[in-house]
């Protein structure tokens, strides 16, 4: 089956101060357990804040290194899931449960794509 990896973009500048309310992070535990058990879910994680990053640059040959925060990016990626399905359909299905759970104030993208085999 194939293996899809789902990016989580939020704009940091718009996300709520106070983060995830507990009912988000409840009902994101239940989806994330059902989905689990499903054995759609291989693995997932939130990330620390951009401020908290580093962007490594590769250019002509050069290394350079900046500290975040990364004041330029409009959408940052705030967590990920590799999910295992039998079909982009089933994915993307998956993907609109999770992006359901969030609270209308919240702005969430999820940027899905198959992971290149072999």
């Amino acid at each position: 089956m194939p293996r899809y990896l789902t990016m989580v973009r939020i704009d940091e500048n718009n996300a709520p101060a106070e983060g995830p309310s507990d009912e988000l992070m409840q009902r994101m535990g239940a989806l994330i357990e059902e989905m689990t058990k499903a054995g759609v879910l291989l693995d997932t994680a939130g990330l620390t804040p951009t401020s908290q990053g580093k962007r490594v640059r590769y250019e002509k040959g050069e290394i350079t290194v900046t500290d975040g925060p990364f004041t330029e990016s409009k959408e940052v990626i705030g967590g990920y899931a590799i999910l295992q399905a039998k079909d982009e359909a089933e994915v993307l299905e998956w993907t609109k449960r999770f992006l359901k759970v969030h609270e209308d104030h919240w702005t969430v993208t999820s940027e899905v794509r198959e992971i290149a085999e072999g």
